[in-house]
């Protein structure tokens, strides 16, 4: 593969302007793509389509069944009157009947219910909670938005003795635009560059590919979500994963690339190095990434797919560019890519050598440090791991937050008014009876229900036309999230035969959103057995050791151990409440874990191959196990320390976003790289590499003689250069 991408990079650069105007050709045509499909509104909006569940399946049934009960029925949302006194007060009831008068002329409004009409009043027990139903018909996504502003200023404007809280929300969630946090991290991700270069127009490049692939990449999701419809989530994934790895990608050739010209090579011999070298790692550690997100389909969902495919179609774009556009621009920096000092050197003829022993410096020192003392190493490292991930013990998942992702809203407000004085009447179950006894047995099905645990009220059954099918409505007293309501779907289930004649079944959104939770839940476990599959394949393939790919794929866990665990700290028990914009305090989405392992696999496979290939090099040129991990840790350190602190910085600034879902997904990347990147890398690796010797390199006869050689140290450019270079005339 080194020679292949040699001749790619060669290729690059001396045709470098067909290079450059090759990929902006490709994007002014996505660019065109985007454009005419976003003009013939063929998209729609993006669906989510779940496999099948018990829930999901009772659903289809009750439809059957019902039919008047599939029809929807227009938006809705509540007025929620919370006032200091009783709602039946005729001081109060007045100036509720005020604002129920001025709610009947909101735009878009049809009828508005009266929760005090005694016909059928909606007023807790106590006399201190009033609802009131505002109905819409079918509504456009311009009368959403103008239609819910209209009733959140009738809320805000109302007398603030009333309490009054909106409920529901006919605007669909979105991601709001970037804010300054995303161009921060930009900032900072270039001055992590340009400190590492010595060069600023070394930094400008590297950075000006990163973004420009992003764009390529966005521009190419959006131009397929104009032909299909695509959700937002999938277009911050791979914003946030494109510009983060083009950013290190671009970092590792271009660094390569600077090593090569110090040691005396041409420009353009530089350039196909440094592409056949380090391109070679990109390429594999891009695979890994892409296949492991790719890998997300074992989920079932087609969201998660969705994310999955647009955030690799990123990775893609970004190892293309770096292997093809970076080596035309190289080609055009030239020795402007060395920092001043190193050019004044090269002129003096002072050439570096990839055999010279490094001298000291901070990774030199550290990695001495970690191979002396490879046990305190080894146990401080996973000792702090530990410690991170032990939140993840009372981790909390849920497909979806009712009322709303963010505590602090009114339509949140308005939900736990509503659930603290009526239960789960907002997310009741409904139980679907079928058999031969129905009529005959739905009095004792009745009773039973209204015997379990955590069953506020049982609603009379509703009968079919042929009356062999009965729903019975429960509302739970706690909500749909709650344990209580997930023990309640599940004793009902365990309970679905006890009635001899008929059978039971549980169904609605709440037993549906239990029920998809589970789902993803046993998907993370599946997936995470084929991640570490994977894992342990593609280094067995690229190290020819046994014990390395082991080492290596249990420190990952580690690491999502402690990102899992950060993210419940953070986003379940509000610890960073003042710092972290994004809303806090509830449970964890369930499709978070799924994502946070399939990225960090990725990520944890492209550290792994940048340090550990080059101490694999090391230790192949004849060095002792130790002196290898010593010279290939300050070789590679470096420029590994810069490239997660650029990943970590570019995360950061997405974690500051209002956004939940994109805050919280960054926040999790943001740790595990941290963790994985200077613990497990630099501290666990380095100290168990010592602590194995030469036993870590270990691996059967007959395994190394068929596993394909990857050559990542670019031995087969070795061979190809002595080839090529002039043989000594023959005397005599």
């Amino acid at each position: 593969m080194s020679t292949f991408l040699s001749h790619v990079g060669r290729f690059s650069s001396r045709f470098r302007w067909v290079v450059v105007v090759a990929w902006v050709v490709i994007f002014a045509a996505l660019i065109g793509v985007f454009v005419a499909g976003s003009s013939s509104d063929s998209a729609g909006k993006a669906e989510t389509s779940i496999p099948d569940s018990p829930a999901s399946l009772a659903l289809e049934r009750m439809n059957e069944e019902f039919p008047a009960s599939s029809s929807t029925s227009g938006a809705t949302l509540q007025l929620v009157f919370a006032p200091d006194g009783d709602v039946t007060s005729p001081k109060i009831a007045a100036e509720i009947a005020d604002i129920l008068h001025d709610a009947s002329g909101l735009p878009g409004v049809q009828s508005v219910t009266d929760p005090l009409d005694p016909s059928s009043p909606f007023v807790s027990e106590d006399g201190t909670l009033a609802v009131a139903t505002l109905s819409y018909g079918e509504l456009t996504e311009e009368e959403e938005k103008d239609y819910y502003e209209a009733a959140l200023d009738l809320q805000e404007n109302a007398p603030g003795s009333l309490g009054v809280e909106l409920g529901g929300n006919l605007v669909p969630l979105g991601a709001p635009a970037p804010g300054p946090g995303e161009g921060a991290g930009v900032v900072i991700a270039f001055i992590v560059l340009a400190l590492t270069f010595g060069s600023l127009i070394a930094a400008g490049i590297n950075l000006l590919i990163a973004v420009f692939g992003v764009g390529v990449g966005l521009v190419g999701i959006l131009a397929y979500g104009s032909l299909f419809p695509i959700g937002d989530n999938s277009i911050i994934l791979a914003s946030m994963l494109g510009l983060a790895v083009g950013i290190d990608y671009n970092l590792f050739i271009l660094s390569r690339f600077r090593n090569e010209l110090r040691s005396g090579r041409s420009v353009e011999d530089a350039v196909a190095r440094a592409t056949g070298t380090a391109g070679t790692a990109v390429v594999f550690a891009g695979l890994t990434v892409i296949v492991a997100l790719v890998a997300l389909l074992v989920a079932n969902l087609s969201f998660m797919t969705e994310m999955g495919v647009a955030a690799a179609f990123a990775v893609l774009v970004s190892v293309l560019l770096a292997l093809t556009l970076l080596p035309a621009l190289m080609r055009f920096l030239g020795l402007r890519a060395l920092s001043r000092k190193q050019r004044k050197a090269l002129e003096r003829g002072e050439l570096w050598s990839e055999g010279q022993k490094q001298r000291r410096g901070i990774m030199r020192g550290w990695g001495s440090f970690v191979v002396n003392r490879p046990l305190v190493s080894l146990f401080a490292g996973v000792l702090i791991l530990i410690v991170a991930a032990l939140p993840m013990a009372s981790m909390k998942t849920a497909f979806n937050v009712p009322g709303g992702s963010d505590p602090s809203t009114t339509e949140r407000a308005a939900y736990n008014l509503i659930l603290d004085e009526f239960g789960g009447i907002q997310s009741p179950l409904i139980v679907l009876i079928e058999g031969d006894s129905v009529t005959t047995e739905l009095a004792k099905v009745e009773r039973d229900l209204a015997a379990l645990d955590s069953v506020q009220q049982v609603v009379p059954a509703e009968l079919n036309a042929d009356e062999d099918v009965a729903r019975i409505t429960i509302i739970p007293e706690g909500g749909p999230i709650d344990d209580e309501t997930k023990d309640l779907v599940h004793a009902i289930r365990d309970r679905a035969d006890d009635v001899q004649g008929v059978h039971l079944e549980v169904t609605g959104e709440t037993a549906i959103g239990i029920d998809q939770d589970e789902q993803l839940m046993q998907a993370l476990i599946k997936y995470v057995v084929v991640i570490v599959v994977i894992s342990i394949l593609l280094l067995v393939v690229l190290f020819r050791s046994l014990l390395i790919p082991v080492v290596a794929t249990i420190g990952f866990l580690l690491s999502v151990g402690a990102s899992f665990g950060a993210s419940v700290a953070v986003f379940q028990w509000g610890w960073l409440d003042a710092v972290i914009a994004a809303p806090q305090g509830d449970p964890m989405l369930s499709l978070l874990p799924l994502l946070l392992v399939g990225v960090l696999f990725g990520l944890a496979m492209d550290y792994q191959v940048f340090l550990v290939s080059r101490i694999q090099e090391m230790h192949r040129k004849g060095m002792e196990p130790k002196a290898a991990i010593r010279e290939g840790f300050a070789r590679s350190g470096p420029v590994l320390v810069a490239a997660a602190t650029i990943m970590i910085v570019v995360f950061a600034g997405f974690a500051t976003s209002h956004f939940a879902i994109g805050a919280s997904i960054a926040f999790g990347l943001m740790v595990g790289v941290a963790a994985d990147a200077f613990i497990v890398r630099l501290v666990l690796m380095p100290a168990l590499l010592s602590l194995l010797g030469k036993s870590a390199w270990w691996i059967p006869k007959w395994l190394d003689k068929i596993l394909p050689d990857v050559d990542v140290e670019g031995h087969s450019l070795d061979n190809e250069e002595r080839k090529e270079a002039p043989q000594p005339a023959l005397i005599g």
